[in-house]
């Protein structure tokens, strides 16, 4: 299902205890004074080289079921990559875990950066809280360079609920050196996934890519 949109605030027993103005777990996220807010990481110039956050952040049990990349035209569509969690896998991460298990490797080859358009789907499950304003930025570099961003919402989640969130990515022009660079240089083109709920960091993902014939 496809959550539907809630503009009204959220009632304090429709938060956890620390989105209720209580004291928050380790501390909240900060990245030395600063808070990790949607402002914060819509200026980073760079990949991270740590994780902004927890895996115990995810205080919604957030959980992602399945996940899909289609290349589209005005004609046709091809499934680039798809995956589905299997329903006996652990459940979300937590912090006894390393966090290779938030980052994932791509090997597309250099085809798939001539593709005009990109559509995903994420499939997701959440826990007994509702997520106001569910908030996904993502940002694409070539080493230090920003190649894209994006940025998209969703305004409200039913609590334990299974939903699909589908995102259609136009893919930008590209400098034709960056791009024979990203060709040439496998896994040295990173992405950081932040996910906000009522603007509060509550997971960070990362990415590699390789976009060789190799």
């Amino acid at each position: 299902q496809v959550a539907a949109a809630q503009t009204t605030a959220p009632r304090a027993a429709e938060l956890p205890p620390w989105g209720r103005g209580d004291e928050r777990p380790c501390g909240g996220v900060l990245v030395g004074r600063m808070a990790v807010t949607p402002e914060y990481v819509n200026m980073l110039a760079a990949p991270t080289e740590t994780f902004l956050c927890p895996m115990s952040a995810n205080i919604y049990n957030i959980d992602f079921t399945a996940f899909k990349i289609r290349a589209l035209d005005e004609t046709q569509e091809f499934t680039l990559f798809e995956v589905r969690k299997d329903p006996s896998e652990e459940p979300p991460p937590n912090d006894d875990m390393d966090d290779s298990v938030r980052t994932i490797r791509y090997h597309f080859g250099p085809s798939f950066l001539e593709w005009p358009t990109i559509g995903t789907m994420l499939e997701f499950a959440n826990g007994e809280y509702p997520l106001h304003n569910f908030r996904m930025i993502e940002r694409h570099y070539y080493r230090n360079i920003l190649i894209k961003s994006y940025d998209f919402s969703m305004p409200f989640v039913i609590p334990n609920t299974v939903n699909t969130w589908e995102v259609i990515y136009t893919m930008p022009e590209m400098d034709p050196a960056v791009k024979e660079g990203i060709i040439s240089c496998p896994w040295e083109t990173r992405s950081d996934s932040f996910y906000f709920v009522n603007e509060q960091l509550v997971m960070h993902n990362k990415a590699d890519y390789n976009y060789s014939d190799a």
